[in-house]
């Protein structure tokens, strides 16, 4: 699959916060005999008599499914004039349809653990549902009523408009977005993809019920689909449920799709203003499609052209950038490839320009290294294995190379890579890098306005009535999983051990892959352990590790992690993932760089300029501003929280104050290393200690907790950013609370109910879909060592920012002055229960999970603990809490935009 650094925007549903990638593909059948099993791998395919495809890979990482149904429609079907009506009919396909209503799907997506999403892109749209695996046959009901009809009825539809409309006023606040968008419509003028998917304010104003109705009809069909199963599932079993749901679906005719006539790019250059700290350079080229028989050796150049051993990257050592990549982002019968490129505020866009367009037309003429042909072919193997570690992951990748990719599995990707030559890349490299046809963008960093404060409460009386939380009466077939209130059993069973220099080592043993992951975390907080006058030293470390070690210089240091396929990141946390044969030389290669990294002073006096003068932009940017705003809001004067980078303290420190502060803070005793994947306990322990045991620790122990912080008044600070055109908006309080505490629990579960638990919430049901207000909303309790914040997040126009915030104040009322109703406490408790075997579902998510708990000195079995306090928690304990510790009259609101009124 292609390398992609720059984030393309796909529109999302308003569903879910998180969305893991899921699996498989088989193309499974129904009465006729074309049922098929791939020995390798675990894979079976079928195709019913009705056309629908279905794919089946077996993982058995957790006891978790992901299915991803993919209808090959997507905005390059949209009608002239409409082109966000596959975006819309995406989001309508959540507001109900025969036989299941939008409050029902809601509720039963939040029970089954509330990873559940959808996106919509060119060619496709895809709904993705992860889930226990004892639950896919819910998963399996909901799609199969959603493909048979769904209502798309006048007045949801007048409901929904509201908040996609705040999605796209979201999405247009980014300048990132805004310069993509920009690039398309000039790369692609005159065809569908000079539009995203998302579509626009106007033509959603025209679109009617009706149409989006018209649309489901026309297009969504088994024959028009593919389903993707992956996870612990039996394949037979699996399979008969997915006939016995999908199986009575009638075909349909389709309309032909319409052709894609591209034009002649003319090249072009513009610039826009950012409110981000650094600027970004892209320089955009054409490229044919995922199924040209050229792109595999155009995944291979991407992949060249963004090794830190190719001079693109070696624009980010010499100081001109920032940081370089080069990306494909494939379409259907196109493909975008571009470089990126960021930079200092203040820096010359043009003189970097000119060294990217100098690179890139020198591969052209002369090619690329053939050993760093062999090195991206070597880390594409690497990469595939690694897709097995994620179970949502190997769906999606199952289902880009099925419905966008026209290939019978992954594997067949990277066949044809394997099969790609230097001669070929430097072929490709002389067709499709034509600069006389570019398109260039650049994002010029700008500051803000300054924060506008005012003291005391906010909101005011406001017509908008609070929706009640009232029990949802499922369909039978949901019913039994809400009735499931039980533990789940953890599949992790970690070794733990200490070495003698006070190292934590964690080894949990994976088989579904011939990989080991290292991860390691370094107790550490900048705020406590800078030096006075020292402040951002850590800013300048950070990139000064990624220079090799004392026995390898930088360019040698990624030579050897691309020998053995591996990636690595140094820093205070750490990491390196490689084929398990390589196990033991991968570890060597992160220790030499953790523990002997090089430091070299002239590459210190380059990036302490670079972080300086990036420091000078970022004090002023208005997302610095929004967060140090709320900092201030929040604790007093002297909180070390407040503590503040300028220019002068970077560029004040010396090559001996970066170092001392290394040795201070890199000590065995405050780190935790998990390593992951086929490995045993035994090895992992002797090439840990092989290559960690002999780092000593430096000094007495630093501080790293913070101070207990008093209670926060009331308070509403507008930070002004030209360039948004809806207000980001942070409600929050300090809490006395502690992670240790009992209550920690009780008010998690509340806050499940309140808005932490996706959809099916009290603020997501009154601020987006009663009220449109908002696109997204959610509630967080962030608890740590010695304090806690609890947070309310959501974007919205500027006229409702106040609005919103007085329903929010109004709900966390509600929870003190109510006891949570038993129906609506059953189904968060469901909810929290099953997203304990979800986050075994990655092996880097449980490596992190693992490294949090022993951070926050946690057993490391506490999801299975909480599991058991959260079942036995009376809605009287809930509200106990809420009333002990939240004070809703001194909610603190930060917005970031236009100035609400």
């Amino acid at each position: 699959m292609p390398h992609r650094v720059y984030p393309r925007p796909r529109p999302r549903t308003p569903l879910a916060v998180m969305m893991f990638l899921c699996c498989a593909l088989a193309a499974l059948a129904g009465a006729r005999a074309d049922e098929t099993a791939d020995g390798s791998g675990g894979v079976s395919r079928a195709t019913l008599p009705n056309g629908l495809k279905v794919v089946i890979v077996r993982n058995t990482l957790a006891p978790v499914v992901a299915t991803s149904v993919n209808y090959l429609v997507g905005s390059d079907e949209a009608p002239v004039g409409f082109p966000g009506t596959a975006h819309a009919e995406e989001h309508m396909m959540f507001r109900g349809s025969p036989g299941l209503t939008a409050d029902q799907l809601a509720d039963i997506g939040s029970i089954v653990g509330g990873n559940f999403n959808a996106n919509t892109r060119e060619g496709l749209t895809q709904y993705l549902f992860t889930v226990p695996s004892e639950d896919l046959d819910v998963a399996l009901h909901i799609e199969a009523l959603r493909m048979r009809a769904v209502l798309d009825s006048p007045g949801e539809w007048r409901r929904e408009r509201g908040a996609i409309e705040q999605e796209v006023a979201q999405d247009l606040s980014e300048p990132g977005y805004v310069l993509f968008e920009k690039l398309r419509a000039r790369m692609f003028a005159g065809t569908p993809y000079e539009h995203t998917p998302l579509g626009t304010r106007p033509s959603f104003e025209k679109t009617t019920a009706r149409m989006l109705k018209s649309f489901h009809d026309t297009w969504y069909a088994p024959n028009n689909a593919l389903l993707v199963i992956a996870g612990d599932v039996d394949p037979p079993t699996a399979l008969a449920e997915v006939k016995r749901l999908f199986g009575s679906l009638a075909p349909k005719k389709l309309p032909a799709k319409p052709r894609v006539r591209l034009r002649p790019v003319h090249p072009t250059s513009f610039a826009l203003d950012t409110d981000r700290p650094s600027g970004t350079l892209m320089i955009a080229l054409r490229t044919p499609g995922p199924r040209d028989a050229d792109f595999a050796a155009l995944e291979l150049l991407s992949d060249v052209l963004s090794s830190r051993r190719f001079d693109l990257y070696g624009l980010v050592p010499q100081g001109k950038a920032l940081g370089a990549e080069f990306a494909l982002d494939p379409l259907p019968e196109a493909g975008l490839a571009y470089a990126v490129l960021s930079f200092t505020a203040g820096a010359d866009p043009k003189a970097l320009e000119h060294d990217a367009r100098a690179i890139l037309a020198r591969v052209a003429r002369e090619g690329v290294p053939p050993e760093l042909v062999e090195a991206a072919k070597l880390q594409e193997r690497s990469a595939a294995q690694f897709q097995r570690n994620n179970i949502a992951e190997l769906a999606s990748v199952w289902s880009e190379a099925l419905a966008l990719y026209g290939l019978a599995s992954p594997d067949e990707d990277l066949e044809r890579i394997e099969r790609v030559t230097a001669d070929d890349v430097n072929r490709v490299a002389r067709r499709y890098l034509d600069l006389d046809h570019a398109v260039t963008g650049v994002m010029l960093p700008r500051g803000s306005g300054r924060p506008i404060v005012t003291h005391g409460g906010f909101g005011g009386q406001e017509s908008i009535s609070l929706g009640e939380a009232r029990p949802t009466a499922l369909p039978s077939w949901a019913q039994k999983a809400l009735e499931r209130l039980e533990v789940p059993p953890s599949t992790l069973h970690p070794v733990v051990s200490t070495l003698p220099n006070g190292l934590t080592l964690i080894v949990q043993s994976e088989d579904v892959s011939d990989t080991v992951s290292v991860y390691g975390h370094i107790r550490n907080r900048p705020e406590t352990e800078e030096l006075k006058g020292e402040e951002g030293v850590a800013q300048v470390l950070e990139p000064l590790l990624t220079h090799g070690s004392e026995h390898l210089e930088r360019v040698a240091f990624q030579q050897a992690l691309d020998a053995i396929g591996a990636r690595e990141h140094a820093g205070t946390d750490f990491s390196v993932q490689a084929l398990a044969e390589h196990f033991e030389r991968a570890v060597e290669l992160l220790a030499d760089n953790e523990l002997h990294p090089a430091l070299p002073q002239a590459a210190m006096e380059i990036i302490r300029g670079q972080v300086a003068q990036g420091l000078a932009a970022r004090n002023a940017s208005p997302g610095f501003l929004t967060q140090r705003s709320l900092r201030a809001a929040l604790y007093p004067p002297d909180d070390p929280s407040l503590r503040m980078a300028t220019p002068e303290t970077v560029r004040a420190l010396t090559p001996a104050a970066v170092r001392s502060y290394y040795t201070r803070v890199f000590r065995p005793d405050f780190t935790t290393i998990v390593v992951i994947g086929k490995v045993t306990s035994a090895a992992a322990r002797a090439a840990i200690e092989k290559y960690f045991g002999a780092w000593t620790a430096s000094g007495p122990p630093p501080v790293i907790d913070l101070p207990r912080a008093p209670p926060n008044g009331p308070g509403t600070v507008t930070v002004p950013d030209q360039s948004r055109v809806q207000d980001r908006v942070v409600l929050a309080q300090t809490l006395a609370l502690t992670r240790s505490d009992p209550d920690y629990y009780p008010l998690q579960l509340g806050n499940a109910v309140l808005g932490g638990s996706f959809y099916a919430t009290r603020l997501s049901i009154d601020l987006r879909k009663n009220s449109g207000l908002v696109y997204s909303v959610q509630s967080l309790l962030q608890a740590g060592r010695t304090r806690s914040v609890y947070l309310v997040e959501y974007a919205s126009d500027p006229q409702n920012v106040a609005k919103a915030a007085d329903m929010v104040a109004r709900e966390v009322t509600a929870m003190q002055e109510s006891p949570v109703g038993a129906d609506e406490l059953t189904r968060v408790k469901a909810c929290l229960l099953r997203q304990l075997p979800l986050t075994e579902a990655s092996l880097e998510q449980i490596a992190h999970g693992l490294l949090a708990r022993s951070d926050l000195g946690l057993p490391l079995d506490e999801p299975t603990a909480a599991a058991k306090r959260y079942i036995a928690l009376e809605a009287a304990e809930v509200q106990g809490a809420f009333r002990k510790w939240l004070r809703p009259k001194d909610l603190v609101r930060v917005s970031e935009g236009p100035t609400p009124p």
